[in-house]
């Protein structure tokens, strides 16, 4: 009960931001509720200077909020179909998180970046946006205004992609007769769902393919989802030994290994199994609806602990790395894609 009343008000305020930012979402899809309420929230935290009783709240919502919706957001996992697609798209997954990450690291040692906003660029550029840094946070212990400024990053070029990345599909001559070729390229170079929707959306009106391209960009960035799993793993390792390296004493992994990946794993394998024992895919439907209600929440709270003017003053060299990192791909996804065959 003590738990709940030091909780409430901070969250309260938190989905008092999420309401009116899931609406926002839903009339400009390509920017989406999280930005909104990123946004929404850093305005807020302006005139917000003690936060006292809300701290509490806040703080509990931009963590636990957060873990909780990456578990539900296995449940929009398909792991069969993923398999299927996998094979196609896989190579070219590899190849764009390998050069984002690549990258990213060259960034932070040559322009000195922080690591763990490096980090968060480019894990949010080579995998699936919000999401992985959304799962990727908690392992490496960033604090929010990191995760803002990852976002915000993030958010730009998804803009910039969804956009852009139609005419361009036109100009180098992607097939308008089908949505394969354009779908693959968006799931795989676009980062945040919403604008990977918009881009593959744009693509089937512009050539009146009905669903066709949405449905494959969908199901290849779900497949990049995946590497949530991997990478998150391997990050929590890295900081077990750096901890020990700094402390020279013995580091519990089990303190920082990221459990909520696990049932991560487990919602998509519950979801696996039962949609081959014939239960309808709607059935989920109101589960990822409250996985993505989650992550608008906790980016809520994100936005009302972080310092906008110090985003601004900082921002400079992770908009450069999320830049690279986005050209990169770009560039790396378009090329195995032709030397695969799928363009």
């Amino acid at each position: 009960m003590n738990w709940l009343k030091e909780n409430m008000k901070g969250f309260l305020l938190c989905l008092a931001i999420t309401i009116p930012s899931c609406f926002l979402g839903k009339a400009f899809p390509i920017i989406g509720g999280a930005v909104f309420a990123i946004l929404i929230g850093m305005i807020i935290a302006l005139f917000l200077t003690d936060k006292g009783s809300l701290e509490a709240g806040i703080k509990f919502t931009s963590k636990k909020i957060l873990q909780w919706a990456v578990i539900l957001l296995g449940f929009g996992l398909n792991l069969g179909v993923i398999v299927k697609t996998g094979k196609q798209s896989l190579p070219i997954i590899l190849f764009t998180i390998t050069i984002s990450l690549l990258i990213a690291y060259i960034l932070h040692k040559t322009m000195h970046i922080p690591s763990k906003i490096s980090t968060l660029v480019g894990v949010g550029s080579s995998i699936c946006g919000g999401s992985a840094i959304a799962a990727t946070a908690p392992v490496i212990e960033a604090d929010d205004d990191e995760v803002a400024q990852a976002i915000s990053v993030i958010f730009f070029f998804n803009v910039l992609a969804a956009i852009i990345f139609p005419t361009f599909g036109k100009l180098i001559g992607f097939d308008t007769t089908s949505g394969d070729a354009f779908g693959i390229f968006a799931g795989t170079a676009v980062n945040d769902t919403s604008s990977v929707t918009a881009a593959a959306s744009t693509w089937d009106n512009m050539w009146n393919l009905g669903s066709a391209t949405l449905d494959k960009a969908v199901t290849v960035k779900l497949t990049r989802t995946l590497a949530i799993i991997p990478i998150t793993l391997v990050l929590a390792f890295i900081c077990t030994k750096k901890e020990k390296n700094q402390s020279g004493n013995t580091v519990d992994f089990k303190k920082i290994f990221p459990f909520f990946i696990l049932y991560f794993i487990l919602a998509s394998i519950i979801t696996t199994i039962s949609l081959n024992l014939g239960v309808s895919p709607s059935f989920f439907t109101p589960i990822k609806e409250l996985s993505k209600f989650f992550i608008v929440l906790a980016m809520a709270a994100i936005g009302l602990n972080t310092n906008i003017v110090k985003l601004i003053k900082t921002g400079g060299k992770p908009i450069i790395m999320g830049a690279c990192c986005w050209i990169g791909i770009t560039a790396v996804g378009l090329l195995v894609q032709y030397l695969t065959g799928l363009w």
